[in-house]
């Protein structure tokens, strides 16, 4: 196996005989399959493959022990400053309406908010988690516990998205984690790139494009160079539709990092957006290590967008996480603390990482949906 880590930080020997098992399980999948999955199998099966994948094992994953850090994990103050536009939201909805987290982490942004909105009171009828990790949910109740019993007996778990209900919906880097299909262009035209076995070692291997709904996606390549590599996500398109389904009044916030289609389908792109974590180290390599590290590609919010008109919402909002924190008043909640220089200066080091260009304030984008109540169309920034 390669190595893509210093030696002080390469996984130990319990964590490569857990990587192994989900290896053999990919592998024996990849043989049934005829000698080749097509890579959203392959990420999904890494990611979430029972016991063995990625966010169905035990390992720790966020924060400064895990494999990378979330906004929530950063700041109580980015839960603080989203309580607000959901408390607006809130009000305009009948008092049964409900918060609706998709896969909430460790919990922690669930916990803040409550807080949070309790100090506003307005708090919601309840407020329900979607977490498809039987690990991250025991964390997360772990850290719901905490919590005073008036908010922590609000919160429940569903095992399925509801039928109908009125709420707010928060997704923080939950898009990024759907499994995409990775397409290549070449001078004979569209392949689909997959994953094969060569020996008993995983290798890339491509085949022609066949799949109907993948070849509906697939953008304009005029200006390209050949080759060019690149993610389409079905699973988003899937995930609005649901939405749109279930949501019959209320709002929607997506917080991920990713590229309207203009950028995110950028001739100098030209290799794609895969992106692997493990232990804060950050590489392109998805065939190492299974089940170790995190997977994940950037969110073409183009995509998403036009997928949510088609089943019926609009875009209310679409921007940078920066903007949008700072019109949502994050510098206020800040300078509350300027008083407390304990609480202030670990606090001023956060927002500066959520808002410098360089950091996440201009690749994480927020998009705003909501059940459209006439003709609905894509902003020019989506364009």
């Amino acid at each position: 196996m390669a190595s893509i880590l210093p030696h002080s930080l390469q996984p130990d020997t319990d964590a490569l005989a857990h990587s192994d098992g989900l290896r053999a399980e990919i592998s024996r999948a990849i043989g049934e399959a005829g000698g080749w999955i097509g890579f959203s199998r392959f990420m999904e099966m890494a990611l979430y493959a029972p016991g063995l994948g990625y966010y169905s094992a035990g390992a720790v994953k966020l924060g400064p022990g895990g494999d990378f850090i979330t906004a929530p994990e950063m700041t109580p103050l980015f839960a603080q400053t989203l309580a607000g536009p959901v408390a607006q939201a809130l009000a305009g909805l009948p008092p049964s309406a409900v918060l609706f987290e998709l896969g909430a982490g460790s919990g922690r942004l669930a916990c803040d908010l409550m807080l949070a909105l309790q100090e506003r009171d307005s708090l919601p009828a309840q407020y329900w988690i979607l977490e498809v990790s039987a690990d991250l949910r025991e964390r997360q109740q772990a850290q719901v516990a905490t919590l005073p019993s008036a908010l922590r007996d609000r919160v429940r778990w569903c095992d399925t998205w509801p039928e109908k209900f009125s709420g707010v919906v928060v997704a923080n880097e939950v898009l990024d984690a759907l499994p995409v299909h990775r397409v290549g262009w070449r001078a004979e035209g569209w392949v689909e790139v997959g994953v094969a076995l060569e020996g008993a070692q995983w290798v890339w291997r491509e085949r022609p494009l066949c799949d109907a709904r993948l070849r509906d996606a697939l953008p304009d390549p005029a200006g390209w160079p050949v080759p060019y590599d690149t993610e389409i996500c079905l699973a988003a398109a899937d995930l609005v539709a649901t939405l749109a389904h279930s949501l019959e009044a209320g709002r929607a916030y997506f917080f991920d990092y990713g590229f309207p289609a203009r950028e995110y389908y950028h001739p100098q792109r030209s290799m794609g957006t895969l992106m692997c974590h493990l232990r804060h180290h950050a590489h392109g390599d998805p065939l190492v290590y299974p089940g170790l590290q995190d997977i994940t590609a950037h969110v073409d919010f183009t995509a998403v967008a036009r997928a949510a008109l088609a089943q019926g919402l609009a875009v209310a909002d679409y921007g940078t996480l920066a903007g949008w924190l700072v019109a949502a008043g994050i510098t206020d909640h800040l300078g509350r603390l300027a008083a407390d220089s304990a609480r202030y200066l670990p606090a001023v080091s956060a927002v500066q990482k959520l808002l410098s260009p360089a950091e996440m304030g201009e690749l994480f984008k927020v998009l705003e949906l909501r059940p459209a109540g006439g003709p609905a169309v894509l902003p020019a920034r989506l364009g």
